[in-house]
């Protein structure tokens, strides 16, 4: 696998030095793309998707740090590097005792430059051994995505994978914790082992001990042979529970217990059993909340939530919408024996605009609805609107409200809805052309880079 594979957002206000950059990462096979200002590097991210930032200390507007803090906040898992200049060496360690991965003194070395930047997409969690569809099929099966939301998730479930720590996600109902659950599991040195989820909202009080630690035969009413628990059934892999904060308190002090000492009793044996599992745990509930006000033990709490991942909701990743639309239309035409080709424009842009308060689950429910009753190739308008009941009142936020960031992700949003077709994006804003072309400048959006956007 050669190195074009990776993808490095090269910026500095130095037009030479830029080239100079660009050129020695082409030669070795990196895909680059240079800029001259970290607001155009803002800009560029979401669509160009980098696997390494190499940044300016120094620079006009916005600086270098500046534009690790912006980056960090979006994409904590994506490297930087810092360029510097002799005199600003104590600031570029300062920097990276902040988050910042690395810095190279000006003039650099090329051999440095070049170490540096492997041991950066190292830790990104790529690899040269398998294909990106290799990858894909291992383990990001099922999850649809071209959100930079979801990209660095992923990218931050993909480095958590490697470990044993425990991992806490949280996230909106038909948000998709399990799927994430289950690839972090595949990307994990349990993926031979079993992956068992478990939702504890559907288990009786009374029943908790026995679903996860077992029963042995005629330990109480109706025990009529052993069972083995949900502990023994993921052993050597990854148990997900789901909606953890649903746990009576009555049991949360036995899983912890079980946790701690990496072994279980079974209802009625006298000697417990080792067990060796990873937990992750999932909830839409606000745990802090569920804490503070004693019905979720704290000690369960911080051994649960070692790492924590949150899931955007679909809202916040529309321009993952027409994606998931078609990818649940394709996997739903063959069942239906109907043949659907699409959407009508007009269906989409009601799908884009929708609140989707139950998030992917809803629109796959949306699209599995529209697909049992339509009559034609083109799911219309009108399926649309009845599956939807009326929520598709309730448009993306205005911007006459918006802040600059909003604004910014807003037009980037629709941009990557439309590939970049002003027209469109202008249409669904619900601004004309002018305004809308005054405001793409205002925040250094390019729509030609939406027109070539990755599909991830």
């Amino acid at each position: 696998m050669s190195a074009c594979r990776y993808r490095i957002l090269v910026v500095d206000d130095d037009p030479a030095l830029l080239r100079l950059l660009s050129m020695r990462l082409s030669a070795v096979g990196y895909e680059v793309a240079a800029v001259e200002s970290g607001e155009k590097a803002i800009a560029q991210i979401p669509t160009f998707q980098p696997h390494l930032v190499i940044t300016d200390l120094r620079m006009d507007g916005m600086d270098g740090m500046a534009l690790f803090d912006q980056i960090h906040q979006r994409s904590s898992a994506l490297p930087v590097i810092i360029l510097t200049a002799h005199g600003s060496i104590p600031e570029a360690v300062d920097a990276t005792s902040r988050g910042v991965f690395g810095y190279l003194t000006k003039p650099f070395d090329s051999k440095d430059l070049l170490d540096q930047v492997t041991r950066a997409l190292r830790v990104t969690g790529e690899t040269h051994e398998r294909s990106e569809e290799e990858q894909v099929a291992k383990w990001r099966q099922g999850i649809v995505t071209r959100s930079p939301l979801m990209e660095d998730l992923l990218g931050q479930a993909r480095l958590v994978a490697a470990s044993e720590a425990s991992v806490f996600i949280h996230g909106q109902s038909g948000t998709g914790k399990e799927v994430l659950a289950r690839a972090i599991h595949m990307a994990s040195p349990r993926a031979d082992g079993e992956f068992v989820a478990v939702n504890c909202s559907a288990i009786p009080e009374s029943l908790f001990e026995s679903e996860f630690f077992g029963h042995m035969k005629g330990s109480f009413t109706g025990a009529t042979r052993d069972h083995k628990g949900l502990f023994q059934a993921a052993q050597g892999g990854t148990l997900f529970l789901d909606e953890i904060g649903d746990m009576p308190i009555s049991f949360q002090v036995k899983l912890l217990r079980a946790i701690q000492e990496r072994s279980v009793r079974s209802v009625g044996a006298t000697r417990a059993l080792p067990v060796d599992v990873r937990i992750i745990s999932a909830t839409h509930r606000d745990l802090d909340e569920l804490r503070n006000s004693g019905t979720f033990r704290e000690d369960l709490y911080y051994r649960l939530n070692v790492v924590a991942l949150d899931i955007p909701s679909l809202a916040e990743r529309r321009e993952d919408i027409p994606l998931l639309a078609n990818y649940f239309l394709s996997t739903l035409e063959d069942a239906s024996r109907k043949k659907v080709t699409g959407f009508s424009p007009e269906s989409m842009e009601v799908l884009l605009s929708a609140p989707w308060p139950g998030n992917v689950r809803q629109l796959f429910n949306v699209v599995e609805q529209s697909v049992a009753f339509t009559t034609t190739s083109l799911i219309p308008v009108s399926l649309v609107q009845r599956a939807l009941r009326d929520e598709v009142d309730v448009a993306m936020p205005a911007f006459a409200d918006a802040r600059s960031r909003f604004e910014r992700e807003y037009l980037t949003q629709l941009l990557q809805i439309t590939n970049g077709n002003v027209s469109q994006a202008a249409r669904i804003a619900k601004r004309n052309r002018t305004e809308f072309y005054k405001l793409l400048h205002k925040h250094h959006l390019n729509p030609s880079q939406f027109k070539a956007a990755r599909a991830s």
